[in-house]
Parts: structure tokens; sequence; C-alpha cells
């Protein structure tokens, strides 16, 4: 199964979750108020303020053309209107690196994390955010906007509200339908903000959002009210924000509501993908169902199933919008890697049959480069192709890694990769091909 010769080969990372020392975020307050699983701590995740060279370097190793990492905002506005040029030449330095590596940079303005003076101001429950993000991403764009190419202004944005706001997993100071609802707004304008800003001083760049997009059903044994709240719930966390950039009308759980200057700000569609789940109605606490069928592939933790087909379901979820599409994250937590392998064959397959439709998917960014600290769930799972000791820093290439620097220099996934790496997907694969089976 062969890919286009300009088709995109990643990882991903971010940068609370590998830099460390992000001492000034509201994680990290967060943490220390005892929120993370196990009573973990970031401390300095995968040394990258000091040392991201070395993980970019296997990266490039494992084939990759491109990389996607975000930018820290406590770090490059530590205070409100002091911006700190140390960090953002740091930054400056990362990213040349990248492109001395060959791997171009997809650079996040927000991926879950603000400055503390931020939260102090009300964040995003207050409409002020958008006039510091506008000022924050400009700021950005004239300083390191030559070298990003590719720009997600904000990583996630419904997962983050309800995580946020509904859910309370992730920092916050307001919970509650309404706060959500605000806070959603917000982010709209915010994104629309930073797009304009970042368009104004490089109207090539593309711009967009990288979206959770989740398959969200009805269990085997449901009634059809449970159908009915499995497509309502779809709806909104899927298609709302999507369809809002396209059209400039967020529709909410009630209603619409149309915002100025947001209509046409996305140049690309970024999907994360990575499970399915069960929903019933009422709904339970945490909203979805965390019981699977005797035959599902569950991951670790209890995370999700593994359900490849639903990437290609995603996929022509947004075909619509008429936009470039990006895999911007894609992984399991797998700390033995017993499933990564099939894990990739499997969701790449889903993504060579998308393309063989000519449908524009250009890239793919797994989740991620190497293990980091996993938000809520601190160091409970691990995403990395490459495993991290975070005691000792020291990393080994798991054979997922192998696998895929395969794939990515081939530009191919194949049979005997499959036979060496993940022998369970030939029938599934290559179903009949008896040679194969051999």
């Amino acid at each position: 199964m062969t890919f286009p010769p300009d088709f995109l080969w990643g990882t991903a990372t971010s940068a609370y979750q590998v830099e460390g020392g992000n001492d000034n975020s509201d994680w990290w307050t967060w943490e220390e108020a005892g929120h993370i699983k196990e009573d973990h701590r970031s401390t300095i995740c995968c040394d990258w303020w000091a040392n991201a060279e070395r993980d970019l370097a296997d990266a490039a190793e494992m084939g990759n053309n491109a990389h996607r990492l975000s930018l820290e905002w406590s770090r490059i506005e530590p205070e409100p209107s002091v911006f700190d040029d140390e960090a953002l030449g740091r930054y400056r330095a990362i990213l040349q690196h990248c492109h001395t590596l060959g791997l171009e940079p997809m650079v996040t303005l927000h991926h879950f994390s603000n400055p503390l003076w931020l939260v102090e101001k009300g964040d995003f429950n207050s409409e002020i955010v958008v006039d510091y993000f506008a000022r924050y991403a400009a700021k950005v764009a004239d300083t390191l906007g030559d070298l990003i190419p590719k720009w997600v202004t904000i990583n996630e944005p419904m997962t983050y509200a309800v995580m946020r706001y509904l859910t309370g997993d992730f920092p916050h100071t307001h919970r509650g339908l309404g706060a959500f609802m605000e806070g959603v707004h917000n982010l709209l304008r915010c994104h629309a903000a930073a797009y304009h800003a970042i368009k104004e001083r490089y109207p090539a760049a593309l711009v967009g959002t990288a979206d959770n997009m989740q398959v969200f059903a009805a269990p085997p044994d449901g009634t059809a009210l449970d159908r009915w709240w499995a497509r309502q719930i779809s709806r909104l966390y899927n298609d709302a924000w999507p369809a809002a950039l396209h059209s400039g009308v967020f529709r909410g759980p009630v209603g619409g509501k149309r915002f100025k200057h947001l209509a046409g700000t996305s140049d690309f569609n970024g999907i994360n993908y990575y499970t399915r789940f069960y929903v019933r109605f009422p709904p339970r606490a945490g909203f979805v169902e965390r019981e699977w069928g005797p035959d599902a592939m569950v991951s670790d933790g209890n995370y999700g199933e593994v359900y490849p087909y639903g990437l290609y379901q995603m996929i022509r979820r947004v075909l619509p919008y008429g936009k470039p599409i990006y895999i911007t994250e894609n992984g399991v937590p797998d700390a033995a890697d017993r499933l990564r392998p099939g894990f990739l064959l499997d969701h790449l397959r889903q993504i060579w049959q998308a393309i063989s439709f000519c449908y524009p998917v250009q890239g793919y960014y797994h989740w991620s480069l190497v293990d980091n600290f996993e938000w809520e769930r601190g160091w409970t799972q691990r995403f990395g192709l490459i495993a991290l000791d975070p005691e000792t820093q020291e990393r080994t290439w798991r054979p997922s890694a192998h696998l895929y620097r395969e794939i990515c220099r081939s530009y191919t996934i194949t049979d005997d990769m499959a036979r060496r790496y993940a022998p369970e997907m030939l029938p599934i694969m290559w179903p009949g091909d008896e040679v194969a089976l051999r």
C-alpha cells in the first residue's frame, strides 16, 4: 500500500509535556495541588528545554520529514505585556534545528497550558483573553513566523473545554454548562484573532486547529434514545467547531451564535483521532462508558478501544469543507508495545484507503515521539514510539519505532512488515492472501 511522494510523515509533542520546568503554567500549580494520578509530577519531563535536539535527531533517523510541536505561552510571555527574548530565541533554535534535520514544523500556539497571570485575569471565561491571545500570536509570528509554514492556533478546543468546565480534570476556576459555553465562545474568538494576526504577516502560511474527533455510538444493547444521544454528542463534539470555522456560526446545545471575523478561518482540517466511545442516555459520570465488549481491544489504563475504522469515518466527516486534511495526532497508550505495531498498520491502512479515493489527506503525525507527561494521568500511560525513563532520561526505541522508520522511509505499508511486527494483522489487512499468510 503506497503513499504519495509528498506525504508528510511526522510525530507530535507538546511543550508542557516534554520541556520540563514550566513553573509559570497553571498545570504546574495543578500538579502541586495533587490533581495528577498517583501524585506524579512533570519535573523535567523529557528535558526538551535543555535538549530537544536529541529527540528531534531520533525523529529524523526514524525517517520523519515533519514534526508537530507547541510553544509554551507562559515562557514567551511570563508577565502581561512582557515578552521573553531568551525563550523566543530558544524556540527559534529548536525550529531552525527542525529545518536542518529536514523536519517541516507544524507549530501549536495553545496546547492546554496557560500562564498563571492569565488565569488571574479570568482566562477563557473573560473576553480579555482575546486581545492577549491575538498579541501573543502576533509576537510569535513576528519573531518566528519565517520558520513556521503550518500553524495550529488551538489544540483540541472542544476537549479542552469539556475537560476543564464539565469533567473538571483540567485546571479550572469555573465549572458548569454556562462556563463551558462561555469558554468555547472565547476560544473561537481567540482562534479568529490569531488566524488573522498570522495571515496578515504570512499570507501563504496554513493556519487551522487540531480537533479531537472520536466515534460516539450507542452500545450494542443500546436503545433508540441512546442512539439519538450519541448523534447529539457527536454533532456537538465533532462537528460544531469545524463547522463554525467554516460558516462563522457556532451551533451549541441550544441555538447558534455568529462570530465576527470567524468564517473562513481554517486552511486545513486537523484530526486528532484515538478511539470509539459508547454513550447512554441519561449520561453517566464522565459522559462516556468505560466498558467494552468481550472482543474489544482496549489500551492501557482503560484509555479506550482500538477502533481503526473510526479514523476513516472522521476523514469522511470533514470532506465537505474542501480543505487539506492532516492527521495531527493518532496513537495508543501501550507501554509493552503489544498493540502499537498493529495499531500503526491498521490506522495507516485507513488513511491509505482514504487517499485511494482521492480524499486530500496530506500528512500523519503519530502521538507521540517519546513517552511524555500525559496531563492528569501523569506517567501512567506511555504513548511514545520511544520509551523514556523519566528518572534517568534513558531512551529506548520500541519495536513500533523501527516499524514506523520502515514505513516513513519507504512510503509503504506491506504484508512483510505485518508478518515481522504484527502477524495478527495479516488476515485483517490482506484477507485471502495465502502467500502473505504463510
